[in-house]
């Protein structure tokens, strides 16, 4: 048996823990295992390495990964010269498994979030067997429990969130940290609370200025002259959109966002006499050591993948259901994101110790309705 591995999407805290999992696994079967360069550009492009122990020794704790990525090397619209462009993409998906099969590749394992998990299933339609596994610091696949990445992701941001408290009570200022969360709130809301936020705002629930306003009053009039903002990238007002820094064509989500921290910013200081600071995290939440946790969560969804492959069981991802690793289809992996919903126990909780929202008509005493 040999078998393909590769990471795709943007990088994350765990990355190397997956490919570590996945090789020993499968070397300790006997089998061998080919690391592809770059996500499926390294599939396109036919450029691969054979992975041995020694290859993997080492990068457990290893941020990145070894193998390398791409958000943009989509193999069914290739935009990447000079095999494609963005202005001609190309189907190239056929000599990606012209590739694979080339090299004698029995199956392929695809780590990665969304954009990397659909080009997974439709390898999967085509024919090829594949199995994925689930990488997103926005833990924003619905059909795990948790991502790897995430929780590194998250310790940087409520970390952020700690140190900025002292800067904000000793010049009695508003401060607004930005973190990453597209269309799903769950590293802002998370790190809110965990760093005593006391106002949060996530892509689910429109903010509006009105009430950020209203809530950093309310503060001052009771005392508090310090304020803290945790913002997720995504946040949108009511009757808005979310801020975009630039559009990256070719790629599997091509909007770029940042930047809504300085419109919060603006909001606050029009509205009150208060002078804001931003720190807006960026790409550090997704840089560094993973946690102990994710480092346990993906090598274990590394043997999981081993594991469907052995049983013959393509076409699914590794997941975690109440700290077990189970799987589940690429299709209903793909199927929906999963996003802050009004049942969740974390809004419930940051309304219970009276956190704003940003949004006075879907907060309510004893419960949340978005």
């Amino acid at each position: 048996m040999k078998i393909g591995i590769l990471t795709g999407g943007g990088d994350c805290p765990g990355l190397n823990a997956v490919v570590r999992g996945v090789t020993k696994a499968a070397l300790r079967k006997g089998w061998e295992v080919i690391g592809f360069k770059d996500g499926f550009k390294g599939v396109v492009e036919g450029r691969s390495e054979r992975l041995d122990d020694r290859d993997v020794s080492g990068i457990l704790i290893r941020g990145g990964t070894i193998l390398g990525t791409s958000n943009t090397a989509n193999p069914f619209s290739y935009t990447i010269r000079p095999l494609g462009s963005i202005e001609a993409p190309k189907d190239l998906s056929g000599l990606a498994v012209k590739n694979l099969e080339k090299l004698g590749v029995n199956a392929l394992v695809a780590i990665g979030g969304d954009g990397t998990l659909n080009i997974a299933y439709k390898l999967h339609k085509k024919g090829f067997p594949v199995v994925g596994v689930p990488k997103t610091i926005d833990n924003d696949l619905s059909a795990t429990d948790v991502t790897f990445g995430f929780d590194s992701a998250l310790t940087v941001a409520t970390e952020a969130v700690d140190r900025v408290h002292t800067t904000a009570e000793s010049h009695q200022r508003v401060m607004i940290v930005e973190t990453m969360g597209r269309y799903a709130g769950w590293i802002a809301l998370r790190a809110g609370i965990a760093g005593g936020g006391d106002i949060i705002l996530i892509p689910e629930i429109p903010y509006r200025a009105q009430d950020i306003a209203k809530a950093v009053a309310d503060r001052r009039r009771r005392g508090k002259n310090f304020s803290i903002v945790v913002v997720a990238e995504g946040a949108r007002p009511e009757k808005g959109e979310m801020t975009v820094t630039k559009i990256v064509a070719g790629s599997t989500d091509p909007l770029r966002l940042g930047g809504v921290s300085y419109k919060i910013a603006g909001i606050i200081e029009k509205q009150i006499n208060v002078e804001c600071r931003v720190v807006v995290l960026g790409h550090v939440q997704r840089g560094g050591e993973p946690t102990p946790f994710d480092r346990w969560l993906a090598t274990g969804f590394g043997v999981k993948a081993v594991e469907l492959i052995e049983k013959k069981q393509f076409g699914r991802m590794a997941a975690l259901k109440h700290y077990v690793c189970e799987s589940v289809t690429l299709a209903a992996a793909v199927r929906k994101l999963r996003r802050v919903g009004k049942d969740c126990q974390e809004l419930r909780t940051a309304v219970g110790v009276g956190t704003s929202l940003g949004n006075a008509d879907v907060q309510q005493f004893r419960g949340v309705a978005i």
